[in-house]
């Protein structure tokens, strides 16, 4: 097996086993990476794989990204050449970031300057439900359950569904967003048909905060993390935020514990 042959199989292994076109796109980029401009190939062994991911993280790469070679690589060994290298590394420590979340005013300042109905719609539901960015573009109109003020999320993270909350705020919105169309079109189509780009959705929001004059060093999945904060800040139980999150880990949802206004706000200082 010649490295291109190699670079094919991977791609069909990982479609075989259903991994998300994004992770697909992800493995196969990191393992082309390091076998062809890192000097590796077939052939190399576990102490180049070291060096060429010490040199990752000596050019700056964050420890998410470190570890995203190693687990491609990992997999690319193990699965596709069968074992013939076996990769005994451990994964890069993480750094420990507390999540950028927005204050409900600061919400509304950015709903506030959206003035596309739809755009609006979008960054609103992505905030109301919690929803990912690839979550919010991919919703169907056949997704939303407005009998039962749900959303059905398909397909999340690891491909996993769940539901998620329709905010009560937004129904005569959608409702009117989605009269009259198809189960299976987009809700937020592009001008061009098919679905909004996450990318589009993310300037969306960017170019909003540049407007409201935020300062904050927010993204537009910091609207998912503002949800859960302020979930957990209404006094909602945090195994139903872990639920309508769709985290694996308890201690994952237990972050936003950390940002949260209510576990500060009894405290006062000694100056």
């Amino acid at each position: 097996m010649n490295l291109q042959e190699a670079l094919e199989s991977l791609k069909q292994e990982l479609k075989l086993r259903n991994y998300s076109p994004k992770t697909i796109e992800a493995y196969w980029g990191c393992v082309n990476s390091y076998m062809r401009g890192g000097g590796g190939g077939l052939g190399s062994d576990v102490s180049h794989v070291k060096s060429f991911l010490e040199s990752k993280l000596d050019a700056g790469a964050a420890p998410e990204t470190v570890n995203l070679y190693l687990n491609a690589l990992k997999f690319f060994y193990r699965e596709i050449l069968k074992g013939r290298r076996e990769i005994e590394l451990k994964f890069a420590r993480r750094n420990l970031r507390l999540p950028v979340v927005l204050s409900r005013e600061e919400i509304q300042r950015i709903l506030g300057v959206i003035k596309n109905k739809k755009h609006n719609v979008l960054v609103a539901l992505a905030y109301g439900a919690g929803l990912r960015v690839s979550e919010v573009v991919s919703l169907r109109v056949r997704d939303i359950d407005f009998e039962r003020n749900m959303i059905y999320v398909r397909g999340g993270k690891g491909g996993k569904d769940r539901v998620a909350l329709l905010p009560e705020k937004l129904l005569i919105e959608l409702k009117g967003l989605v009269e009259g169309r198809k189960g299976e079109v987009f809700v937020f189509e592009s001008e061009r048909g098919g679905k909004l780009t996450s990318r589009t959705a993310q300037k969306v929001f960017e170019v909003a905060l540049r407007r409201a004059n935020l300062q904050k060093a927010a993204s537009f999945h910091s609207l998912r993390h503002s949800f859960a904060t302020h979930c957990l800040e209404n006094g909602v139980d945090i195994r139903y935020v872990q639920t309508l999150l769709g985290h694996n880990n308890i201690r994952t949802t237990q972050r936003y514990t950390q940002v949260s206004e209510n576990r500060l706000s009894g405290i006062q200082s000694p100056l």
